[in-house]
């Protein structure tokens, strides 16, 4: 099997690249064919495609540790970040914090001591498989949870710790190496300080880029440059912070937090930041599809039905150690915080905890000195195989039977008729316009605009009686209008611009309204106060 750290030609990079992509792209269009796989998340199917030619001695490149943990890890943790609204992390800060640390140390000493006991392994080895295995992979559940459409509430919880603990894991693997290896000795304080320092760099790091890119950005508006700076900005973050000392993971996610929420605001349009989003959609499809396939090609059989028993014990003890944990810091979070965490969705806490490609890379990156490697990497990929299949197959029926996919078939309905509303009226529009009845009978376009304006009132009438079925619906009716006019608003800037009357974009007037609406405590923006000009008019007279 090669590994594309290996001297081989580019040419032949270029065809296992081709063919990796291919074969996901393949596996991306077969359920709209076959129906019955439309039940399976799309990441599951790649795993399983890729196990398939596993076992028919079909590989592919190996994903060495380097290329997983530097080239594949940044833009997802950036893409993941991106999309997380700062309001709801912050109202679930407490429990996502609680998961992502002290949640790490219940899993790794959780597994640890399962197979020091059980599986004959040694206490350094045991630890170091456990913080392989602690980390819930972001690449894993937040493609998941997305597919599904799960809660957002979840969807917040569950990615959040996926993406700090994904850091924390990373810097308790690094620290737990040195025991393996015999290069350090435990101590405590020396412990603690290590980790404050290499989280401290990395959000510093993060800070500094993420805030520095959106001023940057601030300064003009050019879509492509900002979308370029944006993956500049997610493997700069990666890089300097492990370069400092940090993690580069923790710098990464505070990048993607920062301009998702700052930059994006201050630096970029509607139609900006429409374009950049659709590029990072882009982004984590494409970097996904070619990862679960080639996680699904590394299928080591021989090693996997070798190492059975101490898969059997890992997975036991990481299930065991993830409902402790999740029960336990959920009741705390529950007790100093107004969140609550309810049963069904610990439940779901806990079973969307998969593994996936930093936990396979971790394992990867063992140096051969450390003792019982081979059966460290047999139950890393069998624990991570048995996450993506056996939990990422029955996450959906489980959110079913919790009630926690809130399925709202007026939405959709509503979603649509505004839709209809909105194509009918753009016709009318036009009809509307000099010369659009030219060479038409004059009776015959006045049928037909009638007939088109009756199907708009019908419609109109459709939609206000499922808002008066559902309330909420009315809620997302000016949710969307406003989106509308914040898009018509920016397109005749941009328009303006290619005229020459403009330079460049200016802010948009209607965001500032909406914002001074949505937080009428805030000082009312520039756009409501009254034009000084026509105020010193109005004095004079």
């Amino acid at each position: 099997m090669e590994s594309l750290v290996e001297p081989i030609s580019i040419e032949e990079n270029l065809k296992q690249f081709l063919l990796v992509i291919s074969a996901a792209l393949i596996i991306a269009v077969l359920p709209q064919s076959i129906p019955w796989m439309r039940k399976l998340p799309y990441t599951v199917l790649l795993v399983i495609a890729g196990m398939v030619l596993a076992l028919l001695n079909i590989h592919f490149f190996s994903p060495s540790p380097e290329l997983i943990l530097w080239i594949f890890l940044p833009p997802l943790l950036f893409e993941a970040a991106w999309n997380i609204r700062w309001g709801e992390l912050r109202r679930n800060l407490v429990p996502v914090s609680l998961y992502a640390t002290l949640g790490v140390v219940v899993t790794i000493l959780g597994i640890a001591f399962a197979l020091a006991q059980w599986a004959d392994f040694l206490w350094p080895v045991a630890l170091l498989t456990g913080a392989c295995l602690s980390a819930t992979d972001p690449v894993a559940v937040s493609t998941l949870l997305r597919e599904l459409g799960a809660p957002s509430r979840l969807k917040v919880l569950v990615e959040g710790e996926s993406m700090f603990n994904d850091g924390t894991a990373v810097v308790a693997f690094s620290l737990l190496l040195g025991l393996a290896t015999g290069t350090e000795t435990f101590d405590l304080q020396n412990l603690i300080v290590e980790f404050a320092s290499v989280v401290g760099i990395g959000v510093g790091v993060g800070l500094l880029l993420g805030f520095g890119i959106s001023l940057i950005t601030k300064q003009f508006d050019l879509p492509l440059v900002e979308q370029s700076l944006t993956l500049v900005g997610a493997y700069a973050a990666y890089l300097l912070g492990e370069t400092l000392g940090g993690s580069g993971v923790i710098g990464t996610v505070t990048v993607g937090l920062i301009m998702g929420n700052f930059g994006s605001r201050v630096g970029m349009n509607p139609r900006t930041r429409v374009v950049v989003s659709e590029f990072w959609e882009f982004i984590a499809f494409f970097f996904n599809s070619i990862l679960f396939f080639l996680i699904g090609d590394q299928l080591l059989i021989d090693s996997v039905w070798s190492g059975l028993a101490g898969i059997a014990v890992a997975i036991a003890a990481m299930l065991a150690a993830r409902i402790a944990g999740v029960v336990v810091l959920s009741a705390l979070s529950n007790r100093i915080t107004e969140v609550d965490i309810g049963r069904n969705m610990q439940v779901m806490l806990w079973w969307s905890g998969l593994r996936g490609g930093v936990a396979l890379a971790l394992a990867l990156s063992v140096p051969e000195t450390v003792p019982q490697r081979d059966a460290l990497i047999a139950v890393v990929f069998g624990t991570v195989f048995f996450t993506i299949l056996v939990q990422g197959i029955t996450v959906k029926p489980l959110l079913q039977a919790l009630n926690l996919i809130q399925e709202n078939p007026l939405k959709q309905q509503y979603l649509e008729l505004i839709s209809r509303e909105t194509a009918l009226q753009k016709v009318l529009d036009y009809m509307k316009q000099p010369g659009a009845s030219a060479g038409i009978d004059p009776a015959a376009f006045q049928t037909e605009q009638i007939t088109i304006e009756n199907q708009l009132s019908n419609l109109q009438a459709q939609s206000q009686a499922l808002c008066q079925q559902d309330p909420a619906l009315a809620e997302l009716g000016v949710e969307t209008l406003r989106k509308e006019l914040l898009a018509v608003e920016s397109n005749a800037y941009y328009e303006l611009v290619q005229l020459g009357r403009l330079s460049q974009e200016p802010p948009t007037l209607l965001e500032a309204i909406i914002n001074a609406e949505e937080n009428p405590h805030h000082p009312e923006p520039p756009a409501q106060r009254e034009n000084p000009v026509i105020a010193a008019a109005k004095e004079s007279s």
